[in-house]
């Protein structure tokens, strides 16, 4: 059987005041949140149809800000492209995505497609990473990804057909 305690006030151990029990979060903050919790998250999704055919990054217009309550914060990135590439048919080709935290690279994955996988409309597929970052600082922070061809000529696209990337931030107390 579970017991209850049920009483109108608690007084302190000198007898010289009450503590009230009725909101038992107030004055929490995040700067009194243990280690490892999730203070906020932020989430962008993008689902305008894309095109690349250089070996140039070129922005993809997926990004993403949060401001850290604190320099001793992580930030977790999650990033889930959806991509088509297409090549000429003899040659296999690959997307290169990177992310970027405001202009510094941080990671990099992509999408590859071999000869034996090509059709004629292309190859689709979801790629995507997972990053926890140390920005130290308690300033805007702006996370995006960079798409590039792996093969000049050789186009490749996000968000084919109206599909949506998305870029996750969650900020993690450090």
């Amino acid at each position: 059987m579970a017991s209850k305690i049920k009483v109108d006030q608690i007084q302190t151990a000198d007898g010289t005041g009450t503590i009230t029990l009725q909101n038992q979060l107030s004055g929490l903050t995040n700067a009194s949140m243990p280690t490892g919790s999730v203070l906020q998250v932020v989430q962008a999704e993008y689902s305008t149809q894309t095109n690349f055919s250089t070996g140039t990054y070129a922005d993809t217009s997926l990004s993403a800000s949060i401001t850290p309550s604190s320099t001793a914060s992580k930030i977790l990135v999650v990033v889930a492209a959806n991509g088509c590439m297409k090549s000429d048919g003899n040659t296999a080709t690959a997307m290169k995505i990177r992310l970027v935290r405001d202009s510094t690279e941080i990671a990099v994955f992509g999408l590859e497609m071999g000869i034996n996988w090509i059709n004629q409309n292309g190859t689709w597929g979801t790629t995507g990473t997972t990053k926890l970052d140390s920005p130290s600082t308690t300033s805007s922070v702006t996370y995006k990804t960079q798409c590039a061809s792996h093969v000049n000529g050789q186009y490749v696209r996000l968000q084919h057909a109206g599909s949506t990337s998305s870029i996750t931030l969650m900020e993690i107390a450090g």
